[in-house]
């Protein structure tokens, strides 16, 4: 275990594993004056909209009429990011320059899935039970996308708040399932092979004893999942979600075991709120292995949760060492935002 505040301080660099990559921490500018308009994220809406296009019964821009459900309602979006009925490419325009520029159909398909009836609750507003159905329901939607002949990786997200440019307060998640592999698990499956090969042993399962002998980081943990602050921390509150057995996907994920992993993303999730006394926004995504034919024994599921603000009301910007060198520098050091939550008594 190692004591919740090092001597080196607040200024350093450190190696993200997963990604291969390095991110600095510079938490003694985090003081610097600020001199722009705070931004905050609130809720005030009513608990059914008849303006809102996900609440039950309502039409949609399609014209479709949503069901009037009781629990999780899933439907295919009707402004789809990919799709099985995109344009097709002819031949002739798909490699350009003698291959230097390459186009494809953007195929796929991309659904909503709606936690809830009500238009103005969060997932940390239902009970344990129902987030555990809301991933029984993600572990269904695996489980048709891992049968699908054209889908190759799925992407599960949510963009909570205002703050991350959601267009509908309504609680909800999307799905795209596209037919290629995602960056960042195509990175995560080259960093598992990678270790394997140098050190013999699983980089998900190192990680997750790392993160127990230190100690500092872990936010929340039940006797089926896990939940930290990564040492390699990107955002200031990003949290990884571990189940403790191993899985590529949600699909192998018995019910007890999304329950236990229901019940730790609550936890994390209503420390976040606790902490900042606000519904905290926040983007959230699974990382799960291709479900492209292939075995992938060794990648371990996780859920990625990554909220913009640094303080209350400060957003973490992807500015030009983000943006423009795909380097990401911190201004906060992952164990005192572990601290922060840690110390929340719920």
């Amino acid at each position: 275990m190692i004591h919740e505040s090092v001597p080196f301080g607040n200024w350093e660099k450190r190696w993200h594993p997963l990604r291969r990559e390095w991110v600095v921490y510079a938490a003694h500018r985090n003081s610097r004056p600020w001199n722009f308009e705070k931004k905050e994220s609130t809720i005030t809406a009513p608990e059914y909209d008849p303006n809102c296009y996900l609440c039950p019964g309502n039409k949609r821009v399609s014209g479709k009429k949503n069901a009037d459900y009781a629990d999780v309602f899933i439907f295919e979006n009707d402004h789809p990011v990919v799709g099985l009925n995109s344009p097709g490419i002819p031949e002739e325009f798909q490699n350009l320059h003698d291959g230097l520029y390459k186009r494809s159909q953007a195929g796929g398909i991309a659904k909503v899935v709606c936690y809830d009836p009500r238009h103005n609750v969060t997932l940390n507003d239902i009970s344990v039970e129902k987030v555990a159905n809301v991933f029984k329901a993600l572990r269904g939607e695996m489980n048709f996308f891992n049968r699908h002949e054209t889908i190759k990786s799925v992407l599960i997200f949510e963009n909570k708040g205002e703050i991350v440019g959601v267009s509908n307060p309504h609680p909800h998640c999307q799905i795209y399932a596209v037919d290629f592999v995602i960056n960042v698990v195509q990175k995560e499956l080259a960093a598992v092979a990678e270790y394997q090969k140098g050190k013999g042993t699983n980089i998900f399962s190192d990680i997750i004893a790392a993160e127990k002998k230190d100690d500092v980081r872990i936010i929340a943990e039940n006797k089926g999942a896990i939940a930290f602050i990564p040492f390699f921390a990107r955002f200031a509150y990003e949290t990884y979600v571990f189940p403790k057995n191993r899985h590529a996907t949600l699909i192998t994920m018995t019910d007890e075991e999304l329950y236990d992993f229901a019940e730790v993303f609550q936890t994390v999730t209503k420390k976040f709120d606790a902490n900042f006394q606000s519904s905290f926004p926040y983007i959230m995504a699974f990382a799960q292995a291709p479900v492209d034919g292939n075995d992938h024994p060794d990648y371990h599921m996780h859920l990625i949760i990554c909220p913009p603000l640094r303080q209350p009301g400060l957003m973490k910007y992807l500015a030009g060492p983000e943006t423009g060198a795909d380097t990401f520098m911190a201004d906060t050091m992952p164990e005192e935002k572990a601290a922060e939550l840690r110390s929340i008594k719920l």
